[in-house]
């Protein structure tokens, strides 16, 4: 049987592989804490909830433009426009099944056999398998290990052939939130050459302290940043499967057209969850970002207290630590000593780090922390 190379040549998930590990102890019996998958623990709030049960009873089972629901169109580019900063009209918005799906979409759009895509490092395994998928060449280029800022290695890494650049702020592993000089840095490079930005920001409102300024609001750059976002972090929505890219027309027209002949659109009734979610009330994102905010705190204190140096955690939910040597096999022990499941570092572009996921009840990361304490 001849199978794809394309798609032999792209890894399987790591945070998946040690999340099924962690479950095959669980299903057996083993009380382990998995601390691995980028999940919020909390339900989705009820009123999307109940947006979505109304419109199934109302029969809203049918096919919408394939963009998405008019009305949710309209939500996204007013909260882009007023929330963001990013100047948007409904024409310039595309709703999806997932951010995961929107990043496929955009590279899928955008690239041609042999073209360069930038990612700094460390970053999300998926953007990788995303360029790959589009026939393009990943360039990895590692921000600053002791800030996580971007550095003039992104100037050196440019070459004739670089097409996009992958930004994620807040980031997935590491927290840190890009300041405004390393925006200005990619803003820079992308307005001289002409390179498309991606950027990444579905962690956007859960930040502490740090406020993420998006891409695509700086000066002469709103014909040069598709901006991803969606529902799955911020309002615990991650099974729905529902996120959006705003940007350039071209681009999300052909996104459109790669929809079109993939997915057709995301789910009808979801999209009006998703409606409620951006216009309804937003008090339970912010209740949801005070406790990962005290979780955050309690976390990064034990492993400082332990001696372990960590990136910034500015936004999203994640602490990002620093073991050295094998993160693999410190992440293999953690498991199979501590029953404490965790994603090495080497799965992001990094290693000797682990990513530690603290969308966690309290009491879980306390017993957690004391478990790993004493290897």
């Amino acid at each position: 049987m001849n199978l794809s190379s394309r798609i032999g040549g792209i890894a399987p998930s790591a945070t998946l592989a040690i999340a099924g590990r962690a479950k095959a102890l669980q299903r057996a019996g083993v009380d382990v804490i998995s601390l691995s998958v980028g999940e919020p623990d909390f339900d989705t709030p009820a009123h999307i909830t109940a947006a979505c049960i109304a419109a199934l009873q109302r029969g809203e089972t049918h096919y919408t433009p394939g963009a998405g629901l008019p009305a949710l169109l309209e939500a996204i580019a007013d909260v882009s426009t007023t929330r963001n900063r990013i100047p948007c009209t409904p024409d310039r918005v595309i709703v999806t099944a997932g951010a995961k799906d929107a990043i496929h979409q955009a590279m899928q759009a955008v690239l041609n056999p042999g073209d360069e895509v930038i990612v700094l490092t460390p970053d999300w395994v998926s953007y990788e398998a995303c360029i790959r998928l589009a026939d393009g060449v990943p360039v990895f280029v590692p921000v600053d290990p002791s800030t996580f800022q971007v550095t003039d290695a992104l100037l050196e890494a440019v070459t004739d052939r670089t097409r996009m650049i992958v930004v994620n702020s807040p980031s997935n592993p590491s927290g840190a939130v890009l300041n405004r000089r390393s925006l200005d840095l990619v803003a820079d490079v992308c307005r001289d050459r002409g390179i498309l930005v991606l950027s990444d920001e579905i962690y956007e409102r859960l930040v502490y302290g740090a406020k993420p300024v998006s891409l695509g609001s700086l000066p002469g750059m709103e014909e040069l940043v598709v901006t991803v976002n969606g529902f799955s972090k911020a309002y615990a929505m991650t099974g729905w499967r529902l996120g959006w890219a705003v940007g350039p027309k071209p681009v999300i027209d052909y996104m459109a057209r790669v929809q079109g002949h993939t997915t057709s659109q995301a789910v009808t009734f979801v999209m009006h969850g998703g409606l409620a979610a951006l216009t309804g009330d937003q008090a339970p994102v912010e209740e949801m970002r005070r406790a990962f905010d005290e979780r955050r705190r309690y976390i990064l204190g034990r492993l400082h207290e332990m001696g372990l140096a960590t990136a910034p955690a500015d936004g999203a939910f994640y602490a990002f630590v620093e073991v050295g040597g094998d993160d693999v096999a410190t992440a293999s022990r953690w498991l199979d000593e501590a029953r404490v499941a965790v994603t090495p570092g080497s799965a992001f572009h990094a290693p000797g780090w682990l990513r530690l996921s603290y969308a966690t009840a309290l009491p879980r990361l306390a017993e957690a922390m004391d478990r790993v304490a004493v290897l």
